[in-house]
């Protein structure tokens, strides 16, 4: 249970706060690079989880065999969503472990 006075809390609250946006700011600006299909399929996300570009190999598109574009394109959104929400999760993981081991009721990390 958090032992420190209402006024601690709320100061670190809002440090903290400050803090988060400063470091959404920042992920927003990250870039996570994905390839799938030995690289045939190569996306990049921004930290806020949007796909900012893709390029797609000439190889890979063969108008007979559209399902596996499909494929390779889905798989790399997937990984890079998958990625980019590991890189926010760890971050911001980071920013709100320095509660200097507060205990709040309901919110664990």
């Amino acid at each position: 249970m958090f032992d420190g006075s209402m006024d601690d809390l709320l100061k670190k609250a809002q440090e903290v706060s400050q803090n988060m946006q400063a470091k959404q700011e920042e992920l927003a600006k990250k870039r996570i690079d994905v390839s799938v299909g030995g690289e045939m399929i190569k996306m990049t996300f921004n930290g806020k989880q949007e796909a900012i570009s893709i390029h797609i190999d000439p190889e890979v598109v063969d108008p007979k065999d559209i399902e596996t574009l499909e494929d390779l394109v889905l798989s790399a959104v997937n990984e890079g969503i998958r990625l980019s929400q590991k890189v926010v999760q760890d971050e911001l993981g980071k920013q709100l472990g320095g509660l200097g081991g507060m205990k709040i009721p309901g919110f664990n990390l």
